[in-house]
């Protein structure tokens, strides 16, 4: 996990995650790590003291990780939220779309093939948690 790709200005918290249980027993954590089955809402009432919040993936067929970084995004969490384990190079268009703004996966991504990926749809169909317009928005103002 040294490689992490992020598209923030800010610094993270430098505290390792804690798992979801762990952060709600320790008034001072900041880090939390959600794993497969956590239930993200539980944090939403101490989202104020939340700094990085990493959603791991165990496999990449598992998107309840992506579920996570919405409820999040639409319940006004700023900070950053990190996608780590198995992440692939062509869920990180979906996975920014939903809230993710840092990816920390177990294998290397080409940067170059990153950069590709993330700018070869310039327009989106729906919304979703980041700032994209839809198409169909655009053309009907």
């Amino acid at each position: 996990m040294d490689d992490i790709l992020r598209f923030r200005d800010d610094q993270p918290a430098e505290e390792p995650a804690v798992s979801l249980d762990a952060f709600l027993d320790q008034d001072g954590a900041v880090s939390v790590r959600i794993e497969a089955g956590d239930d993200v809402r539980l944090l939403l009432p101490v989202l104020d003291r939340v700094r990085l919040v990493e959603v791991d993936f165990p496999r990449f067929r598992d998107g309840r990780g992506y579920s996570s970084a919405r409820i999040l995004r639409e319940s006004g969490y700023t900070g950053e939220i990190r996608a780590t384990g198995d992440v692939l190079v062509d869920e990180l268009l979906f996975m920014r779309r939903c809230g993710f703004d840092a990816f920390a996966p177990d294998a290397p991504l080409d940067p170059e093939t990153v950069e590709r990926l993330l700018t070869i749809y310039p327009y989106v169909y729906q919304h979703a948690a980041d700032d994209a317009v839809p198409v169909w928005k655009l053309r009907h103002g």
